[in-house]
């Protein structure tokens, strides 16, 4: 199975986990696939499921009030599933902005003017972890990153 077709197996499977919403509301902004910046943490000693990558994402969550807090996403990813066979960093990278875009519309879409930002964060955080996981078994989203990899904080263009 090409790496195309089981991005878009994937994608669906992330939606099929119920980090989308019907809701129609739009969440200004976009995580891209460049904003996960996976590297080998532990190399793949051979074929099959073995290996592990990461990245990291701090994501500024920003009210009108120009109040802003920094939500921190420690992803972590497999080299390879038995199921999925090898995933390379553009998969890995696709995916994880898929979920976690999947799950910012969720949360974000839901959130009031008095939801405290870590709140916000913290039930983002946790909604990824439920997609990713789905989409890739063994994967996980932590609140913390792993000191070898490189923060990146994206920056969204105001509507």
């Amino acid at each position: 199975m090409d790496a195309t077709v089981r991005a878009v197996g994937l994608g669906l499977l992330c939606w099929m986990t119920g980090c989308a919403t019907g809701a129609g509301t739009v969440v200004e902004g976009s995580l891209q696939p460049r904003h996960f910046r996976f590297v080998t943490i532990v190399e793949q000693t051979g074929p099959g499921a073995d290996g592990w990558q990461a990245a990291c994402v701090r994501v500024p969550l920003r009210r009108d009030t120009g109040e802003v807090f920094l939500c921190e996403l420690g992803i972590g990813m497999p080299l390879e599933t038995k199921p999925l066979g090898p995933i390379p960093v553009p998969l890995a990278q696709r995916i994880s902005a898929d979920c976690a875009n999947l799950a910012a519309q969720k949360v974000f879409s839901a959130a009031t003017p008095v939801t405290a930002l870590g709140l916000a964060c913290e039930e983002f955080r946790s909604t990824f972890r439920i997609a990713l996981s789905g989409a890739v078994s063994g994967s996980r989203v932590e609140s913390v990153c792993r000191p070898e990899t490189t923060p990146v904080r994206p920056r969204f263009r105001k509507p």
